[in-house]
């Protein structure tokens, strides 16, 4: 009995100990209960998905967010994972997710694999993932960088066509305070040629009246 009790004491221990381990790994937005990790309805994005879960998940439950892919290597740390739920998510199938479809077609589980259709782009809506050939993947992805391009072009001639409007606008700014200028010195100039006449004019007035 004494074997039994301390063999049950040892199994509690190491259980324990697993249990305090699963929970310094968890994530803050997940909740970890044994081997199953729930980061599901969290409103986790690609972006704010956790880096790391703990190394002895069994489950994993990413659904219901607002995914649209996996950073590469994120479940390749996961050696006990047997079942990712990844429903829900508006997956994104353009070469950012090669990562995620190379690891589902290694999957046995149909439910991981059943449940990742594509959201976008619009070509792929309803498709699931695993039977997309890598081919239209890289294609969804020359689509958009062929729009990016474009959308860079389309940026460049309008910012190339606003400075050009503003080079026009200071170049006839410059050309008009010329022109005031130069009238502005023709002004003072012949105000200058009034003053001096009539200073002279002023000047013979006073000698006439002088010798008469």
């Amino acid at each position: 009995m004494r074997c039994v009790a301390l063999m049950l004491k040892v199994v509690l221990s190491v259980l324990g100990s697993e249990m305090i381990v699963a929970q310094l790994w968890c994530p803050e937005v997940c909740s970890c209960t044994g081997g199953v990790v729930d980061c599901s309805k969290r409103g986790l994005t690609t972006a704010s998905l956790p880096s790391s879960f703990p190394p002895h998940t069994t489950t994993l439950q990413l659904n219901d967010n607002h995914l649209t892919a996996l950073p590469p290597g994120l479940l390749d740390s996961l050696p006990t994972l047997h079942r990712a739920a990844l429903h829900g998510n508006p997956w994104s199938c353009d070469c950012g997710i090669l990562y995620l479809r190379g690891w589902l077609l290694k999957q046995s589980n149909p439910a991981s694999i059943q449940n990742v259709s594509c959201s976008s782009p619009a070509h792929l809506r309803g498709r699931l993932l695993v039977y997309l050939s890598e081919q239209e993947l890289l294609d969804s992805c020359r689509y958009w960088m062929c729009n990016l391009a474009l959308a860079s072009q389309i940026s460049l001639f309008i910012f190339i066509t606003v400075q050009v409007l503003l080079l026009a606008a200071v170049i006839l700014f410059l050309r008009r305070f010329e022109l005031l200028s130069r009238e502005a010195r023709r002004t003072a100039a012949e105000s200058l040629t009034a003053e001096d006449g009539a200073t002279q004019s002023n000047e013979y007035v006073s000698l006439k009246d002088r010798s008469l």
